[in-house]
């Protein structure tokens, strides 16, 4: 716990007089800040920021700006919270992490080491951020899903369920990862691409056709717009779905072209993970 002195020396151009202890831990509150009598305070809270319910700020810990912080959420270590960005529910956010912008960090999520979430981002249920990791923009990380290394989720993409991206990944855009899937090394997951099984160490083939989107969603499964089948189902009933679609005999060519490509490049992901499996 620091000492006044040790506050003023951080915060030179503040008045010192406006500094008082919180009852209920010790921690340094300025008195533009909001805490609650049953919040826990070992650390710092200052600016407009607003601490409340049952939550905790302790160890070195800054909740600053327009913050919140509430419920039963925990935010310690050496980790801030600023902005507007609120982290609440049963969260916590610790080490060295940054939330911060106007995102969110609720449920049971966890945010550390040394990431950042900040933008619109949210993160939430039993997900997990850390490492160096970092989720901006208006992206979403839920369900089981962790981010961690040094991956970048960004943009309007969600990764949820028990999806796991890590090392040098990007996932941006509007793309999807989801259920099983594993998106490492320096893959890039972008567009409306849909990821939701398999390992990629390489970026899923993603083409934007004339009419939608095509995604090897996984080692076996290709996305054509909202309608995931298996390589075989596609390529038995391609052309009856695009003339369902209400696609040109041309386009449905055109797709024809892309499905083959697809499913020579899962042939060949399949059989380098064989060969893998093998050593």
């Amino acid at each position: 716990m620091k000492t006044l002195d040790e506050v003023m020396s951080i915060f030179p151009n503040t008045y010192r007089a406006l500094w008082k202890q919180h009852t209920n831990g010790n921690g340094w509150v300025y008195r533009t800040a909001y805490v609650s009598d049953s919040s826990y305070i070992e650390g710092l809270v200052y600016g407009y920021a607003q601490v409340y319910g049952n939550a905790r700020v302790y160890g070195n810990a800054q909740v600053y700006g327009n913050a919140q912080v509430y419920g039963n959420a925990q935010v310690y270590g050496d980790a801030q919270v600023y902005g507007y960005a609120w982290v609440y529910g049963k969260a916590r956010v610790n080490g060295y992490a940054r939330v911060y912008g106007d995102a969110q960090v609720y449920g049971n999520a966890q945010v550390y080491d040394y990431a950042q979430v900040y933008g619109n981002a949210q993160v939430y249920g039993n997900a997990q951020v850390y490492g160096n990791a970092q989720v901006n923009g208006n992206a979403r990380v839920y369900g089981n899903a962790q981010v961690y290394g040094d991956a970048q989720v960004y943009g309007y993409a969600w990764v949820y369920g028990d999806a796991r991206v890590y090392g040098y990944a990007w996932v941006y855009g509007d793309a999807l990862v989801y259920g099983d899937a594993q998106v490492y090394g320096y893959a890039w997951v972008y567009g409306k691409a849909q990821v939701y099984g398999d390992a990629w160490t390489e970026s899923p083939l993603y083409i934007q056709g004339t009419k939608h989107s095509l995604t090897l969603c996984s080692h076996t499964q290709i996305a054509i717009g909202c309608h995931v089948h298996s390589i075989a189902e596609w390529k038995k009933h391609y052309k009856a779905i695009g003339r369902k679609e209400g696609y040109t005999p041309a386009q449905i060519k055109e797709y024809g072209t892309y499905i083959t490509l697809l499913s020579a490049t899962a042939k060949r992901l399949t059989q380098e993970k064989e060969i893998a499996n093998v050593d």
